[in-house]
């Protein structure tokens, strides 16, 4: 294959999961409301007494832009089996055929971990919240924008599902003999102390519960990669 014919088949790649994206986002779109509504009482639960139980917006299209961005963020987790699907369709051909066998596992195994760590996520929202509504003190009292919290939650759950693909990158740099399980194995170290300081940082919320929340199941993922990497071995 030239290098045009691979540019050819990277832009109908993309376009592929780009439709896929703008489908899934009109049918978020739609049920944005019910979504909210089901958001927001992680906040209710977490608010100190006394606080509003909506979010505001100031300006006249604040509301519409907060639909948009759910839409935007829900039809990007809910197009991922179609643009994991393309990822793996256009690496293939640089892979040997014992490798391409592992596309269905790895397609299946990232679905499920983004939905793991989607749901990490959502559990970790609420001690979160809780950590930074009252962390200013009782002089200071939360009044939240629907556009801010929104963002967060959405970052939130996609930094935790993309963490959770630690593991599959792992196995497939292993496959792909990028990596060896005897390099993994002298690195662990190091990976613990990168993969912390990697938590801190993608974590949007920036608080205790949600890095150790990332870190620990990250650090987990690194170990169970490398006795995968062990038995795909044999």
């Amino acid at each position: 294959m030239t290098v045009f014919e691979h540019l050819g088949e990277l832009r109908r790649r993309l376009m592929i999961s780009i439709v896929a994206v703008v489908v899934a986002g009109t049918v978020v779109f739609i049920f944005a409301p019910e979504i909210i509504s089901w958001l927001i009482q992680f906040y209710n639960d977490s608010a100190p007494k006394g606080t509003p139980d909506k979010f505001i917006f100031t300006g006249p299209l604040d509301a519409f832009a907060t639909r948009l961005k759910i839409a935007t963020y829900g039809g990007i987790v809910l197009a991922l089996p179609v643009w994991l699907w393309q990822l793996w369709r256009f690496i293939t051909p640089g892979l040997n055929p014992k490798e391409k066998k592992y596309a269905v596992p790895f397609i299946i195994s990232s679905i499920i971990l983004f939905a793991m760590g989607a749901v990490v996520a959502l559990l970790t929202l609420e001690p979160a919240l809780k950590f930074l509504l009252n962390i200013g003190g009782s002089d200071l009292q939360p009044l939240l924008t629907a556009d801010k919290y929104i963002s967060l939650v959405s970052l939130m759950i996609l930094a935790f599902g993309l963490s959770f693909e630690f593991p599959v990158v792992l196995v497939f740099l292993l496959l792909a003999r990028v990596l060896t399980t005897r390099q993994l194995r002298s690195w662990r170290r190091y990976a613990a102390v990168v993969i912390v300081a990697f938590a801190a940082v993608i974590t949007p919320s920036q608080d205790p519960y949600s890095l150790f929340a990332m870190a620990i199941p990250m650090y987990l993922f690194y170990e169970g990669s490398i006795i995968i990497g062990r038995v795909l071995k044999r």
